[in-house]
């Protein structure tokens, strides 16, 4: 049995301190579960279960914000819901266990989403000590000292050392990102997957990506100083922003959703995880790729769009380095460094980027792959419906 995507919706993001900051999470993702059964005029009973990706589930994220953002919705309270962390691949983790779900006969209709407010719920809030989350066996195997932490940041400037970029070469790659996004969103590209969110009481509202910097520059860029190595080339302009937001997709059957009367966007045809080096943890997108390219008898030219978490330029650098696809293919409406990276939400906007581009170009075959913390990634290889 096959897993369609019949619909995909984000907010806006918001900056750290922006727009959606007066936002409470669980409303953030109530407002995206309401879109969806909205727009498609769905009754929610129906719903198996709500999937959300979460990265720091401590204070206005703890416990279960799954559920709660199903009852905040006004779900029926027989809707259950539950809390995935894949790091910042949650979201996207949401999807494939939805899907995998459908695909077993195990669901109907069910919701893979995400949120996350960086402004509330700071990156971090659930490690009280950082260096404390190994346990010694680990730090052992890794040569790790007992205060050693494994930064991201490095992990970054790691591959750029390993697949060679310069300074400039990862500006560019960020300037182009927030052109691409600017472009996308004045030709109204981001439309059809974007719902506004509305202003409520105290907290102001929000209808476009605020992280777009229409007009930022290579010099600008280049003044920025390293944050990572001293002599380091990742910047605060060359990596992801930190961002608030909350993305949904309606996933079923073929059948469900032909008796429902709804139309089908995509099909999920393969999944792959793969494992990196938890010091090159970045790195996990490439190997990801291989899978699922070798799991679905497709190659890289097959591919129509690609969609490269840009949680670091490095990242897609290297990921393009190391496969030799060109830029013309990959984050074709800028990625996470112009819209920003709200980590449990990023999965799902990423997917709901993807699958309406291809609706919007004719493509019939897009792929999405996410590095996350730990050395991890997911690859998903999603097929237009006609």
């Amino acid at each position: 049995m096959d897993a369609v995507i019949v619909d995909a919706v984000r907010t806006p993001l918001g900056r750290r301190k922006g727009g959606l900051s007066g936002h409470h999470p669980v409303d953030l993702a109530a407002h995206v579960l309401n879109a969806l059964v909205e727009r498609n005029g769905l009754d929610p009973a129906v719903v198996d279960d709500v999937l959300m990706g979460c990265v720091d589930q401590v204070g206005e994220q703890a416990v279960n914000v799954g559920r709660f953002a199903a009852l905040a919705a006004g779900f029926p309270d027989t809707v259950p819901g539950v809390t995935i962390d894949r790091q910042c691949g949650s979201s996207q983790q949401a999807a494939h266990f939805a899907a995998q779900g459908v695909m077993a006969g195990q669901y109907d209709v069910v919701i893979a989403a995400g949120v996350e407010s960086m402004t509330r719920v700071p990156m971090w809030s659930n490690v009280t000590d950082p260096a404390g989350v190994y346990g010694p066996r680990l730090r052992h195997r890794y040569g790790l000292g007992p205060a050693d932490f494994i930064n991201q940041g490095e992990s970054g400037e790691i591959l750029a050392d390993k697949w060679p970029q310069t300074r400039e070469d990862l500006d560019a790659l960020a300037l182009e990102s927030h052109r691409r996004a600017a472009a996308a969103r004045d030709a109204g590209r981001f439309d059809a997957e974007t719902v506004p969110v509305p202003a409520t009481g105290d907290a102001p509202g929000l209808d476009r990506d605020e992280g777009i910097r229409d007009g930022s520059t290579a010099e600008a860029l280049g003044a920025l100083a390293p944050v990572f190595r001293e002599d380091g080339r990742l910047t605060a302009g060359n990596s992801s922003q930190i961002s608030d937001g909350a993305a949904a997709l309606l996933i079923m059957s073929p059948q469900r959703a032909k008796d429902l009367g709804l139309r089908p966007l995509a099909r999920f045809h393969t999944f792959a995880l793969a494992g990196a080096d938890p010091l090159e943890m970045l790195s996990a997108p490439i190997p990801a790729t291989r899978k699922a390219l070798e799991r679905s008898g497709l190659t890289l030219d097959d591919i129509d769009l690609f969609e490269v978490n840009e949680a670091f330029a490095s990242v897609s650098g290297a990921w393009m380095k190391d496969l030799g696809v060109g830029p013309e293919r990959v984050n074709v409406n800028g990625g996470a460094i112009a819209l920003g990276h709200p980590l449990g939400a990023s999965g799902a906007r990423i997917m709901a980027t993807l699958v309406h581009e291809m609706r919007r170009r004719g493509a019939r075959y897009g792929f999405q792959t996410m590095c996350q913390s730990g050395g991890t990634a997911n690859a998903t290889i999603l097929e237009a419906c006609e």
